[in-house]
């Protein structure tokens, strides 16, 4: 049995790395702007009798007000309220009921709106996505009642789980000018804080049309979806007012930081290093995904062979956290019982050391990127994993053309390439050292 294992896994890597060898298979996307300032993004792909929209409003958690964060989030959570022409959690009904789903996201950057139904209800989902563009009832009720859930919220995947707070502290210690210091969930006190007048004002900079991308991708007649589109989607004012966008310069690291950061209920104690990455955009990222995997995918990961295995740690990470402004390189161990965070941080350094001296192997850096591609070419099997890729080109990568020259890039990286980029920016920057331990230092 070992050895079927292992001889599939072998086929798998010589199957993958064909297809990595061949052209890889492109997005055939067409773009055009309505006079309202919408961007409009639109793939046919009639295989099956299905359609992925999505909406995407370019506003994260980074344009949330100083002393209000978690605005971005609480949107997330208020689009799904009442409009002029739907009830509350209309769109479920829309979607659910027909055998399809929805769902939204709130990232750093940008918030998607995204359904995928049966092809023959595109019309509905078009119209529906228009309406709480142009009509949400931004008013006490629902002000309130999702105030409430997005506090709920931050008490359930903040508060409550043993190692909520420490990612958490990540983002907020990370940084230390630009807004994505502020953790996207917000905070129990800042939402406390906030006034129905203060939403109104954010919902009316950011929720527009010219702030916003509609991508419609699966099975469709592209003339009558055009007509759908300019039908309701033009009609959808544009406002005057300016829309504000962060250009804040998040200052080189000038020295290391180490922060204690403690909590209740915490089984074993942590470590968590991160330094400044480029934006998403940068050519280097590429580079540094394959650095990712090498260093922290699966169980022949570096890190996961000498902290895992050599039982020091239960839970090892590393990733790239690619922004559209910056981003982070960051690793992580959650240590075994018996082992202490400052043993961890001292084999992270070593193994972040050798890749910066010495460059990966040729079969460390193929299986890594076979990883990355597999997983993409994956994503790319469904309507609304084809809008995924091609959103994060158009807003992270400030590209919508890099969902087609994205993975060839990835291909050509070399292992002289992960080298230089390890160098580059964890080699000698200066890192953030975040230890996370038990209240009362009991373990």
């Amino acid at each position: 049995m070992r050895f079927a294992r292992s001889l599939f896994a072998l086929l798998l890597l010589v199957a993958v790395s064909a297809t990595a060898a061949a052209p890889f298979p492109t997005l055939d996307y067409k773009h055009r702007t309505l006079s309202n300032g919408l961007d409009v993004y639109t793939v046919q792909d009639r295989s099956t009798p299905t359609v992925a929209i999505q909406v995407i409003y370019r506003v994260g958690s980074k344009d949330d007000p100083e002393g209000r964060s978690g605005f971005a989030h609480l949107f997330e959570h208020m689009m799904f309220k009442s409009t002029k022409n739907m009830k509350a959690e209309m769109m479920d009904r829309l979607t659910e009921d027909v055998g399809g789903w929805n769902n939204a996201t709130t990232y750093d950057d940008y918030t998607p709106y995204y359904e995928v139904v049966p092809s023959n209800y595109l019309e509905t989902l078009l119209w529906a996505e228009a309406d709480r563009m142009a009509s949400l009832n931004v008013n006490e009720e629902n002000f309130k009642s999702e105030r409430d859930v997005v506090k709920e919220e931050f008490r359930f995947r903040i508060l409550a789980p043993p190692y909520g707070r420490l990612f958490y502290a990540i983002d907020k210690n990370s940084f230390t000018t630009h807004p994505y210091r502020r953790p996207g969930i917000g905070s129990i006190e800042e939402l406390d804080a906030s006034t129905l007048d203060d939403v109104r004002r954010f919902h009316s900079t950011f929720y527009r049309p010219d702030n916003a991308v509609l991508l419609v991708v699966g099975d469709f007649d592209q003339q009558q979806a055009d007509a759908w589109i300019d039908k309701y989607f033009a009609p959808v004012p544009r406002p005057s007012i300016e829309i504000p966008r962060v250009n804040v310069q998040e200052p080189a690291r000038g020295e290391e930081k180490r922060v204690k950061v403690t909590a209740p209920n915490v089984p074993l104690p942590a470590v968590a290093m991160t330094w400044l990455a480029p934006p998403a955009s940068n050519p280097d990222s590429y580079p540094l995904a394959v650095a990712e995997s090498i260093l922290g995918s699966g169980e022949s990961s570096r890190l996961y062979a000498r902290l895992v295995r050599g039982e020091i740690a239960v839970q090892v990470n590393a990733y790239a956290d690619l922004r559209q402004d910056l981003g982070l390189f960051a690793v992580l161990a959650i240590m075994a019982s018996g082992h202490d965070p400052a043993e961890a941080e001292k084999i992270l350094r070593e193994e972040l050391k050798k890749l910066q001296e010495t460059p990966p192997s040729e079969a460390e850096l193929e299986k890594a990127k076979n990883l990355i591609i597999t997983s993409a070419l994956r994503e790319r099997e469904e309507n609304n994993g084809r809008a995924e890729a091609l959103s994060r080109a158009i807003v992270l990568q400030r590209d919508a053309s890099q969902v087609n020259s994205g993975l060839g890039k990835l291909q050509a990286v070399t292992a002289a390439d992960v080298q230089r980029v390890m160098k580059k920016y964890v080699g000698d920057a200066k890192a953030v050292v975040i230890t996370y331990t038990n209240e009362g230092g009991q373990q």
